[in-house]
């Protein structure tokens, strides 16, 4: 077994050796939390769960680590627009991730710490940086803390640009800096912004810049070296640029693998805010169910361009009921000799079979889904075949058995507890309560962080009057039609 996985930093496939025999840890940017989570959001998280999904597989002791930016000039912008505390903006939107997350059956992380409980890692990893003569207090006075660019002959090695050619920031004000290429590890506090937006430091009140956040984050609970980090193709630079760049010239060796899900265009275009075409997960989930969407997000390698369109979404769901239509059909002839479902991670120790020799070789191969799931069509293909033939024997129990393990392993299982009647059948009508479910329960949330509670209080018994009870949990909330 050799599993190889395209390095962004060295730009080759790499066999993939862990730090820790046995044990692999990986790091992914996760949300920014100032608004609604989109599908380029959901594409990250899926590939990265298939990652962590396979290398369990392959019986490595996986540490995953997601993090929750919370804090940002965007979260201070934005929750000011919609008038709300900027600490219950980030924990709205937080709550809108972790849902849109968990529909979509993506594993909890192991951790998934936010940035504000780790303002002391942050604090101690400037001070390193200052007494390395990487980092600089701003020239005029702000209390800002740079990174100076300038003194790390390596930075842009993961992109590979040369500091002389990135003249993109000339133009930039200065704001304090020696160089405009250098870049904010400490933001001061300005008179405009929260209070609560800061802290204290040997430099006075502020908060800390964007990229000194995931440095701290990560070796915290990783180490000073760790496996993999990962991230959408639009972190490269400069977010994971910088990260690297303050990481090394602190001492830390940082990650020996750095992995990037590619873009998610949209009639052609880049999905981006400005151009106004995102394309959100609640108004995915509303239209399709989340296990399409999962399987959309799957049909292209992780590191390619993935076009959106409902056309593109359709087809996909149809490709998903040929797999939902053989499992159930096989089950039902199969009866009491059917192999029972595989239950994600937990269920594969005691495996009664492997998946095919073809799906591993893909998957080892830089996670090449799109060739693992020929193998899938090729199997529930042979399925079809047997039941067609009336060979409802061994043959047929090993197929069911091998499709889905492999569609587990994919997290896109139709027979899955997660997935129980959200492909095949027409399930639309369950689709659209929980549309509708979510929306009110979303604008019941907003209305208690705006400590609006007669709204809330009046949003939970139109609820109850239509026979459904709403329960608050630590991760957003859940209903139940009574009985």
């Amino acid at each position: 077994m050799t599993i190889k996985l395209f390095n962004t930093a060295s730009r080759s496939l790499e066999p993939f050796t862990p730090v820790n025999e046995g044990r692999a840890g990986i790091y992914v940017c996760g949300a920014t939390v100032q608004g609604a989570p989109h599908i380029g959001h959901m594409r990250s998280a899926v590939v990265f769960d298939q990652l962590r999904r396979w290398l369990v597989y392959r019986g490595l002791e996986v540490t995953l680590v997601r993090n929750v930016t919370d804090i940002d000039d965007k979260i201070l912008s934005k929750s000011a627009a919609e008038d709300r505390e900027w600490w219950a903006h980030a924990y709205l939107y937080e709550q809108q991730f972790t849902a849109a997350y968990d529909a979509m059956g993506v594993l909890r992380p192991t951790y998934e710490p936010r940035a504000t409980g780790h303002i002391t890692e942050m604090v101690e990893l400037i001070e390193r940086l200052l007494a390395a003569g990487h980092a600089y207090q701003a020239l005029d006075g702000s209390g800002d803390i740079y990174f100076d660019a300038v003194s790390w002959p390596e930075y842009g090695s993961l992109t590979n640009q040369r500091l002389q050619d990135l003249s993109d920031a000339e133009d930039a004000p200065l704001r304090g800096k020696k160089d405009p290429r250098d870049f904010a590890l400490w933001k001061a506090h300005k008179d405009e912004e929260p209070a609560t937006a800061s802290w204290p430091t040997p430099w006075g009140r502020g908060r800390p810049g964007w990229h000194i956040e995931c440095s701290a984050m990560s070796t915290k609970y990783l180490g000073a070296e760790f496996d993999i980090h990962g991230g959408g193709l639009d972190l490269r630079f400069p977010h994971h640029e910088n990260e690297l760049a303050q990481s090394t010239a602190a001492g830390d060796p940082f990650a020996r693998i750095w992995m990037h899900s590619g873009l998610l265009n949209v009639g052609g275009e880049k999905m981006s805010k400005s151009l106004g075409n995102s394309v959100f997960a609640h108004e995915l989930f509303a239209q399709f169910p989340a296990i399409t969407v999962r399987f959309f997000l799957s049909s292209a390698h992780y590191r390619s361009v993935l076009e959106y369109s409902e056309e593109l979404m359709a087809q996909q769901q149809a490709a998903l009921d040929r797999f939902a239509n053989f499992l159930t059909r096989a089950r039902e002839v199969l009866g009491d000799a059917a192999p029972p479902v595989p239950e994600a991670v937990a269920g594969w120790a005691g495996r009664a079979v492997e998946v095919p020799e073809e799906f591993a070789e893909a998957m080892d191969d830089d996670l090449s889904i799109p060739r693992a799931l020929a193998v899938v069509f090729d199997r529930v293909g042979e399925g079809f075949r047997l039941l067609d033939a009336g060979r409802t024997g061994a043959e047929l129990v090993r197929v069911v058995a091998e499709v889905e393990l492999m569609l587990d392993v994919l997290g896109v299982d139709p027979s899955a507890a997660h997935w129980a009647g959200a492909s095949g059948g027409d399930d639309t009508a369950a689709r659209a309560l929980d549309a509708l479910v979510s929306t009110l329960a979303g604008e019941r949330l907003e209305a208690k962080a705006q400590q609006d509670y007669a709204r809330a209080d009046a949003i939970r018994e139109r609820l109850t009057a239509a026979g459904i009870a709403l329960e608050d949990t630590v991760d957003g909330f859940r209903y139940q039609i009574k009985g």
